[in-house]
């Protein structure tokens, strides 16, 4: 019997009904966007394969290895599709400043290591929508300089840096609990920009962390606050710690540091750190992170930079710049001490990337951090491996958040039901082109970049048919970027 008349009969004793049905079917509506032919890799599930993301709203809907139909469709032959990069450290929140975030691959931007006195305020003053997501941390530092009375701008100056009384640490500890009420995602702290903060100080501040289920977010000082003592405070209290770029505040030590570390984390505590992959600081010069730098010799001073400049600096210079206020550059570390941390897997990478009050990027790594990883350090040096830097951007430091904050759970992620966060980029041709005596230059070969699957870098450049700035924004442009913040 014929092939087809056997199909018809077939067909027949299915009854009209099947016939109707198979005929009338409407195809599956197509994704709003689809990612094709991509190298994806996401870190959660392993997957390393060409694959197809099909995207609608903010999530993804589909990752296959068979083509998707999209109303609109990005060609991703040869690229590698990773989740969005995540920057717990980075002081940067602009305009201008999320242009180069973006560039760099950057889907969400945390201040966690200064954050904000008034987290509602910041959250207010950020508004609802930005180019890419952000956050920031409730601020011990800004508590104490309300609370003492320092005038300084970002970074305590005077009293600041001094000792509390009890009554007034009762103060700054309940500032940095109604932060953590308001949704503030982590606590920020630095004893080495307030040596005046005690270890009792520190101590109730761990705790009130605790209470909140909430990450201390540290840049180390000495006695009180260095390594030590604060891994036995976030022990004690039973709180997560969090030690900002250890590849600087090591220095030669790194790999010292790297397995206390290790060791604490087997005796039960919970504490990450991270790396910038940069050489050089930089800070604030009125910080007290200088104080005493009148008895230095006449040589360190030319390790300083003058961010503004890119002059070197003298004794003279350096005085100078320190009663004006501004941002200088470091060069203390070396290329041995700063690949300890690159290569080891322990550490994430943030930038903590700062801007000038132009909104320009202070330091390279404000515009270069994760593009310099993926470009020199995995493909040019083979430091690390491609899919080790992708979970250290983007799974790891959403790990290091969610349990205080639910959202990230479904972000640097790419499977199914996570936010639509995407980075893709070139990885022949991806490197940082900052530096420093020009911080302000875009990374390339970050080729596009989604935030919550709207399209915010196309073919190397800010969309700016989805985002515009410096002028009035027609219907229908839109910041896709959201407040991300621990629930209230």
């Amino acid at each position: 019997m014929p092939i087809h008349i056997l199909r018809v009969l077939v067909l027949a004793g299915l009854g009209l009904s099947a016939v109707v049905t198979a005929a009338t079917q409407a195809p599956a509506d197509p994704f709003d966007l689809v990612i094709a032919d991509g190298r994806v890799i996401d870190p959660e599930s392993n997957l390393d394969a060409v694959r197809h993301v099909g995207i609608r709203g903010d999530r993804l809907a589909a990752v296959s290895p068979e083509p998707l139909a999209g109303r609109e469709t990005i060609d991703a032959r040869g690229l590698v599709v990773t989740p969005g990069f995540i920057d717990l450290h980075r002081h940067a929140h602009g305009d201008q400043s999320h242009r180069y975030a973006a560039r760099d691959g950057v889907t969400s931007a945390f201040e966690l290591e200064i954050g904000a006195q008034d987290v509602d305020a910041w959250y207010r003053g950020m508004g609802p929508a930005r180019l890419v997501n952000f956050g920031v941390a409730a601020s011990h530092i800004g508590a104490r300089m309300q609370v003492l009375g320092d005038k300084g701008f970002l970074l305590p100056t005077g009293p600041g840096r001094g000792p509390a009384t009890p009554e007034q640490v009762a103060r700054i500890v309940a500032l940095v609990d109604a932060g953590l009420a308001g949704g503030g995602v982590a606590v920020g702290t630095g004893p080495a920009y307030t040596p005046g903060a005690s270890a009792d100080e520190l101590g109730a501040v761990f705790r009130i962390a605790a209470r909140h289920g909430a990450l201390v977010f540290a840049h180390l000082g000495g006695a009180a606050g260095g390594l030590t003592a604060m891994l036995d405070l976030a022990a004690a209290a039973k709180t997560p710690l969090h030690i900002a770029h250890i590849n600087s505040t090591a220095g030669d030590d790194i790999r010292a540091w790297l397995d206390a570390v290790n060791a604490a984390r087997a005796k039960g505590t919970d504490v990450t750190t991270e790396v910038y992959p940069y050489t050089a600081g930089a800070t604030l010069i009125q910080s007290a992170l200088y104080d005493g730098w009148e008895a230095w010799p006449d040589a360190r001073f030319a390790t300083f930079q003058w961010a503004a400049t890119g002059e070197r600096l003298t004794r003279e210079s350096f005085a100078r710049y320190r009663a004006q206020g501004g941002s200088v550059i470091a060069h203390g570390n070396t290329e041995a001490m700063l690949r300890v941390g690159v290569a080891d897997p322990f550490p994430l990478f943030a930038s903590d990337g700062g801007r000038d009050f132009e909104d320009r990027p202070t330091h390279p790594r404000a515009a270069g951090t994760f593009a310099r990883v993926l470009g020199h350090y995995v493909r040019d040096e083979k430091v690390l491996t491609l899919t080790e830097a992708i979970r250290r951007m983007t799974l790891a430091p959403a790990q290091r958040l969610e349990s205080r904050v639910p959202e990230m759970r479904d972000r640097g992620r790419l499977r199914v039901g996570a936010f639509a966060d995407v980075t893709i980029f070139d990885p022949a041709t991806v490197v940082d082109t900052s530096t420093y005596t020009n911080a302000a230059s875009f990374s390339t070969g970050i080729v596009h970049v989604l935030v919550n699957g709207v399209p915010v870098v196309r073919g190397g450049e800010i969309d700016d048919r989805t985002v515009l700035y410096g002028q009035r924004v027609p219907i229908g442009v839109r910041m896709p970027g959201r407040p991300i913040r621990a629930p209230r």
